[in-house]
């Protein structure tokens, strides 16, 4: 089993019997799915800027930008049940060790963060997954239809309740809750960041953590259930998108809306130049990713037609449904293709086994993109080169690398961090 991200290859929970061959297939779908997350988020962050690309390359930044962290976030809630017990809730001695195991890796991952932060600004996510593990950890024991029902009802209820508070956040107000708040003094990222007006605000993203805690307890590998994501994906998809287009038809306010998240993440940059140790993030920051900080935190200049809008990091009740929506169909296309390509397995291996480091990865092309980018002379954002030669890179490092070790670097080093748990009595 692997992680998000954040986390690590685990060992299956009990032996695979001969008969159950499809579970193991959808572990590596859903590590396939890590892997084509890892190279969206490469897109957005490395590659060209919305004003760069036209054609086929503003396709793929379009679906990758919002929603491939989205899908991180979704399966982050899906390895919290990897941890605590994928089809039933662990009990007793075990579900103390489960639980302590992600309290370790939520307190790890905010401190990584929080680290990274202090070089790369707060669009990197790792401390807003460390807290997003906090907050869900009250509900590792629910069934499925409980933490859908919950997440379907902070989808609704959370972006309008968020809009709200922004609105109450005035510049003197943030700037005295940031004063005490030991967080953002050492990273610029602190606890009205991580739960309000940060990139990933806990406030709305916890619907993607928790969406994904419903997929880890289903039974991926039933073709029922398969059938049923297959239909809900999409049909969630062209939902939320396809509504809010037509209100921007109907409305000129949600169109106006719209417009300015669309011109807020075009005239933004994005691109290796963007991000680096040398990089001032405290005021390029967000905006140097191009996605959408100032659609969060003017929310299309405070108007409330916002709440109706789609745009990616919008944050919006149909940015949510449509991404989560997007998920679903990317867990559930893996998995199948997985399951019943057996040339597929063989064929992307080394893809796979990107999913299987994500942490590694992750990490990685922030810390080591400044060098390439200056390497390969592309420091402007209109060029693929970079991300091109990150996702060959990283294919060809975790490929050799799960040929030797069963576990990436910083997956190891998060394993041997989380030894204590398996004390607890």
């Amino acid at each position: 089993m692997t992680k998000l991200p954040p986390l690590e290859t685990s060992p299956p929970e009990s032996p695979t019997p001969p008969e159950a061959a499809p579970s193991l297939g959808r572990l590596v779908g859903v590590d396939l799915a890590r892997a084509l997350a890892v190279f969206g988020m490469f897109v957005i962050h490395i590659g060209p800027s919305a004003s760069a690309v036209d054609g086929i390359g503003a396709w793929v930044r379009g679906l990758a930008e919002g929603r491939s962290s989205a899908l991180f976030a979704t399966l982050a809630g899906f390895s919290l049940m990897l941890i605590a017990g994928r089809l039933e809730p662990k009990t007793g001695v075990a579900g103390r060790q489960a639980r302590a195991r992600i309290v370790i890796r939520a307190v790890v991952l905010l401190a990584l963060g929080t680290v990274m932060a202090m070089a790369f600004g707060g669009v990197v996510i790792l401390a807003f997954y460390g807290l997003y593990f906090l907050l869900a950890l009250p509900l590792v024991r629910l069934p499925a239809r409980t933490l859908a029902i919950i997440a379907a009802t902070l989808a609704v209820v959370m972006p309008p309740l968020a809009f709200g508070v922004r609105s109450l956040l005035t510049e003197p107000v943030t700037a005295a809750l940031k004063a005490y708040d030991p967080l953002d003094r050492i990273g610029g990222v602190g606890v009205l960041d991580l739960l309000v007006t940060g990139f990933y605000p806990a406030m709305t993203w916890m619907a993607f953590v928790i969406a994904g805690m419903a997929l880890g307890r289903l039974d991926l590998t039933a073709r029922t259930v398969q059938r049923r994501l297959a239909v809900l994906g999409p049909a969630l998809t062209v939902f939320a998108y396809g509504t809010s287009w037509l209100l921007g038809r109907l409305f000129d306010g949600v169109r106006v809306a719209a417009e300015m998240q669309s011109a807020s993440a075009h005239g933004s940059g994005s691109g290796p130049k963007s991000f680096g140790p040398g990089a001032d993030m405290a005021l390029s920051g967000p905006k140097s990713f191009g996605s959408g900080a100032d659609m969060a935190s003017a929310d299309a200049a405070g108007s409330a037609w916002s709440l109706l809008t789609a745009g990616p990091h919008s944050g919006m009740t149909f940015d949510i449904v449509g991404s989560v929506g997007v998920a679903i169909t990317v867990i559930v296309g893996a998995t199948v293709a997985i399951d019943r390509l057996g040339w597929l397995r063989r064929l992307a291996a080394p893809i796979i086994a990107v999913g299987t480091m994500s942490l590694t990865a992750y990490v990685g092309h922030f810390v080591v993109s400044p060098m390439v980018s200056v390497s390969t002379g592309t420091e402007s954002q209109d060029s693929w080169v970079p991300v091109l030669l990150f996702i060959l890179g990283t294919i060809v490092f975790a490929g050799i690398w799960s040929r030797f070790f069963r576990r990436g670097p910083l997956e190891y080093l998060l394993n041997i961090a989380t030894k204590p748990a398996k004390h607890l009595r």
